[in-house]
């Protein structure tokens, strides 16, 4: 009987915060460029970065939402200077 394709760590799982998406992308990376990542898994691999890229950047982007200057006792949309 044929064994079951494993799929990355955490391939399945929505990260626990921005910080521990990073580790694992970064991770992912260094696997996929160290040319060890067997062939097979580097499509799953490709779909979880996309995936974990995508996690990452919406969290930047709620965040940078969040972001305000105090001025003047009036709270306004924080600019990049």
């Amino acid at each position: 009987m044929p064994k079951a394709k494993t799929t990355p760590s955490g391939a399945d799982t929505a990260p626990v915060s921005y910080e521990a998406a990073l580790k694992e992308l970064e991770g992912l990376v260094q696997q996929m460029e160290s040319g060890q990542l067997p062939l097979s898994d580097l499509l799953s691999g490709y779909q979880r970065g996309a995936e974990l890229l995508g996690y990452c950047r919406a969290q930047l982007d709620a965040v940078e939402q969040q972001i305000k200057v105090l001025d003047n006792g009036a709270l306004k949309a924080w600019t990049p200077t």
